[in-house]
């Protein structure tokens, strides 16, 4: 049973930002720190890409657990009324993620997804980035080697 009420509810739902979000924008400062020069929600690609890297044809998006289904998360819970509902929504979320990063492989792009809970260890997130982009995981890259 849901403790608030249906205007509360859509209230707080309302709030919930498709961008911008702050794991999105946590990996973006670490990408700019890194030197990585990159544009955001690029709508002439399929599923609006959070960071495209146009010069290294790379995408990456950054899911949130809940809504993408983040497998074996504590964050991906099913609510408990309507799950018939939410279970469909999940569902189709989660063929939806599959369809556009089939989509963008097919136009050429490599995609990496990075999830809401892996933005808690940035530092494993660096590595991750780091190796998807081709970049030596010891080297450091700062803005000032960017610009020779």
């Amino acid at each position: 049973m849901d403790n608030l009420t249906p205007e509360r509810r859509s209230w707080n739902m309302g709030q919930i930002k498709s961008t911008n979000t702050r794991p999105e924008r946590a990996v973006r400062s670490r990408l700019h720190r890194l030197g990585y020069r990159f544009r955001i929600h690029r709508r002439d690609l399929p599923g609006c890409p959070d960071i495209v890297l146009p010069k290294y044809k790379s995408i990456i998006f950054v899911h949130g657990c809940y809504w993408h289904r983040h497998e074996g998360c504590c964050y991906a819970y099913t609510p408990k009324s309507r799950q018939d509902f939410w279970l469909k929504k999940f569902s189709r979320t989660v063929q939806r993620d599959v369809e556009v990063q089939d989509e963008l492989k097919r136009l050429g792009w490599q995609v990496l997804v990075i999830w809401e809970c892996e933005v808690k260890q940035m530092d494993e997130v660096e590595k991750r980035l780091r190796q998807f982009l081709g970049s030596p995981v010891g080297e450091e890259t700062t803005g000032q080697d960017a610009k020779k």
